[in-house]
């Protein structure tokens, strides 16, 4: 089992902390669901008005969250309370973007039959009216601009299909998905496409240019894009990902605020109204509404890249994060207490001055400074995270060993077809090979039998016999006794 971690620090969550307690009370779900949706959306509705300064320069607010819970926790609930006023404002401007993309189609049809008469005027035999026809060319009006996609959030993307969403759309999304495996465990992330998609993702979130390089369409490079994330997955499809090294090598997983709450299933028996979260819920939509509906900063070339303004840190708040980052930064010496985890305890500092950003600029989207008792409170939240981290980054590994050689052991005990057909259990052997041909779909290399066979010695269930020992007949260089077979 992984141990628990600390009670999520609500206290610290500022202008989020009512909205979070409300839809926590609503949902009964676990108090970290909805603290993450909420520091998600808010993100999302900020991050494109202004970077935050950091101990290395600015960054973007973007915030990139990853939560872990299984099916039941009310994650969808807390997501859609949250969401409320971003669905309105995406459904509202989906109306008036078919009405604008009809005008717009007709528009573009004459534009280009004027041009293309024009064009076949120029190149005629008439030598007047290909004098009058490039003249009318050097004049003609520019292509009509096709209107953004009103899309605020995304679920399911390739990064080739977030770089089209970009280049028809806002430059400031969101990734969410309250089934964050089919992300995770979809196309974007198979082994051909993760490394791209990791460098991708992890570029975003550093405000890095977006480039993309196709045989068909050539190279595309995007500039002033801002991306804010959070993906919900099940344990199951995450713990593969923490244990990734592409993803760990890369620094992608310590760009995410990563928590796995205890389930609230079995202990949700509070009744609660229908409208007891309405106040707090309702204030937040329109906090969210309003946000959204503000001009972002773009420059003057192109409405599609962002010209975000700089949030500076008072001398005291950016005193208080090099303290944080002086203690993170000796912990990760060898025997520290964040040796294991450098990527994550790294970060950690930028993720306070980033969380920082966010809560300051939620209360006022005009300010400039963030103090120091809101980085207070935002380092709180750096350490929870940063501890989550450490705690579940080191049950990963272990953790997904310990799952499959389980699976394996119960396969041995419970479902192999020798178990009931043998009258003396305490006499039973196996060979990889019987595992391999006839064990659960997932084991089917010997290389990985062998492995979890060795891993299940260690733990006193399966006892390697004598190599050359004869089994059915044969002389076989690797098997085993099964231990608790009778």
């Amino acid at each position: 089992e992984i141990p628990y971690g600390a009670d999520y620090p609500a206290e610290a969550l500022g202008p989020l902390r009512d909205v979070v307690q409300a839809v926590q009370q609503a949902t009964q779900a676990p108090l970290a669901i909805a603290a993450q949706s909420a520091l998600s959306v808010a993100s999302l509705a900020v991050q494109a008005h202004a970077d935050v300064e950091t101990l290395a320069g600015f960054a973007p607010v973007s915030l990139y969250c990853l939560t872990i819970a299984q099916s039941g926790e009310r994650k969808s609930g807390c997501d859609k309370l949250i969401m409320a006023g971003l669905r309105e404002i995406e459904r509202c401007r989906a109306t008036d973007y078919r009405e604008d993309m009809a005008a717009w189609l007709t528009d573009h049809k004459l534009w280009t039959a004027k041009r293309d008469r024009l064009l076949k005027e120029a190149a005629g035999s008439n030598a007047q009216k290909a004098r009058d026809a490039e003249a009318d060319l050097a004049a003609f009006p520019t292509e009509p601009k096709q209107p953004l996609s009103p899309k605020l959030t995304t679920s399911e993307p390739t990064l080739e299909g977030l770089v089209k969403l970009y280049l028809t759309g806002r430059p400031s999304l969101g990734l969410f998905s309250d089934e964050g495996g089919g992300f995770l465990g979809g196309h974007a992330m198979n082994s051909d496409n993760r490394l791209k998609t990791v460098a991708g993702l992890s570029g975003l979130w550093g405000g890095d240019s977006l480039d993309r390089v196709r045989a068909g369409d050539g190279a595309t490079t995007l500039y002033g894009r801002r991306l804010a994330t959070h993906l919900m997955v099940q344990p199951v499809a995450a713990r593969p990902l923490l244990a990734d090294p592409i993803a760990s090598g890369q620094g992608f997983l310590a760009r995410f605020l990563i928590t796995e709450p205890p389930s609230a299933i079995g202990t949700r028996l509070a009744q609660t109204g229908a409208n007891v979260a309405d106040v707090a819920i309702i204030a937040a939509s329109s906090r969210l509404s309003e946000v959204l509906c503000q001009p972002m900063p773009t420059s003057e070339a192109s409405e599609q890249e962002l010209e975000p303004r700089a949030l500076t840190l008072s001398p005291e708040a950016k005193e208080l994060l090099f303290k944080y980052y002086a203690a993170t930064e000796v912990a990760q010496a060898k025997g520290g207490d964040l040796e294991h985890v450098k990527s994550f305890a790294s970060k950690s500092p930028e993720q306070a001055a980033r969380i920082a950003g966010v809560l300051t600029l939620w209360a006022d989207l005009g300010a400039t400074v963030v103090s120091v008792e809101v980085m207070k409170d935002a380092i709180m939240l750096a350490q929870f995270y940063l501890m989550e981290a450490k705690r579940l980054s080191e049950a990963a590994l272990v953790s997904e060993e310990i799952d499959r050689a389980e699976s394996l052991r119960r396969w041995l005990l419970n479902s192999w077809p020798r178990i009931a057909e043998t009258q003396d259990r305490d006499s039973l052997t196996i060979v990889p090979r019987d595992v391999v041909v006839l064990g659960p779909n997932s084991l089917r290399e010997t290389a990985t039998v062998k492995k979890l066979m060795t891993f299940l010695e260690g733990h006193g269930w399966l006892v390697e016999l004598e190599p050359g020992t004869v089994i059915d007949g044969q002389s076989r260089q690797v098997a085993y006794k099964i231990v608790g077979a009778s």
